[in-house]
């Protein structure tokens, strides 16, 4: 790794490319679902719906039916994940079943991102329903099934809301627009064996840090976990050093912005309203520099969080800084550990 490298990839702030269009989708993506729960007094379902939101973070690059597919393949995914995290949620014991499950799931689920060549690349996002799903307390059989239909329907009004543009251009009779080339490779070879390492990282990478978040005892072992497949999904480990210290820092000021806000109490209301201003923004600049994103995404899950299931501020804002800390520093870890076995390129 070269000093210059890791600094660049640290301090790179790429350019707009249209970020305002993916932003405005995200933010009304994931604000519709919320305030329709918050409208029939289920606000206690938003979890399930800001997961099958994810959706919409997908394709940014994509335009037409290669966005369509993107999307809809994300959604699916989101909603199994959903649906699986919601069974082991309702176990007598969920930690360890959630950890395990996770660290099968995220190295699943890369394998669907590299033959999709999915962006955002990697599991990250159905990592976060999975295991989200399995840490929401007092879930039942009958339960799963709601969580299903929360989540599928938000992730159906983010697909539709994606194609939104394809039919507005087709109304104006408007030249379509052509996607770049995409990278799959269905074969896997000869770079089947670089990807089952990449496998083999993310699995590696979630179980230790859900392991020794669990170990810890720390309330929101997930969050370990989520944050130690940002390094690894960055590829080479100069890139993935710099995402991983931008997710440290960018968190650590995240939770002072959601200090404040939530030291504020805000209504649930407010907090809807928020957490659409602030999706909006996290959005405008994930493409850009990941660690100003975070500034923003970390606000953005902790009110969603306190939205579904109301915690203790300081509880909540110590859980998210001390476990995004040590699930980076084990992505960065395991990204060292195997740095020779190398990546398939992003």
């Amino acid at each position: 790794m070269s000093s210059p490298g890791f600094r660049q990839a640290l301090l790179s702030f790429g350019p707009h490319a249209g970020a305002h269009r993916v932003a405005l989708r995200a933010s009304v993506s994931t604000a519709v679902p919320l305030l329709v729960l918050l409208l029939i007094g289920h606000s206690e379902w938003s979890a399930w719906a800001a997961f099958g939101a994810f959706a919409a973070l997908y394709g940014r690059n994509r335009v037409h039916l290669t966005r369509l597919a993107m999307q809809s393949t994300a959604a699916g995914v989101m909603l199994v994940a959903v649906v699986l995290g919601s069974l082991v949620a309702t176990l007598p014991d969920p930690l360890w079943p959630m950890i395990v499950g996770g660290a099968a799931l995220a190295g699943l689920v890369s394998i669907v991102s590299d033959a999709e060549d999915w962006h955002p690349p990697g599991p990250l996002f159905a990592l976060f329903a999975f295991s989200g799903s399995a840490s929401i307390p007092g879930m039942t059989l009958a339960a799963v099934g709601t969580a299903a239909g929360v989540a599928a329907a938000s992730a159906a009004f983010a697909v539709l809301l994606g194609s939104a543009g394809t039919a507005w251009r087709r109304a104006r009779r408007l030249p379509p627009l052509e996607s770049p080339p995409t990278a799959r490779d269905y074969r896997l070879s000869p770079g089947r064996r670089v990807q089952l390492r990449r496998v083999a990282r993310y699995a590696i990478g979630v179980l230790l840090a859900g392991s020794i978040a669990a170990a810890l005892g720390i309330g929101h072992p997930y969050w370990a976990m989520v944050s130690a497949v940002v390094p690894i999904s960055a590829g080479a480990f100069a890139a993935g050093l710099a995402r991983g210290t931008q997710r440290i820092l960018g968190t650590t000021l995240g939770v002072l912005l959601a200090a404040g806000v939530l030291l504020l109490d805000p209504s649930a209301l407010a907090v809807v309203l928020l957490i659409a201003l602030i999706a909006f923004g996290a959005e405008l600049l994930v493409g850009r520099n990941y660690g100003l994103a975070m500034v923003f995404v970390t606000p953005l899950a902790l009110l969603s969080v306190h939205l579904a299931s109301p915690t203790p501020v300081d509880q909540l804002l110590v859980d998210r800084l001390v476990e995004s800390v040590i699930g980076a520093l084990i992505g960065i870890g395991v990204g060292f550990a195997t740095r020779r076995w190398g990546s398939l390129p992003r």
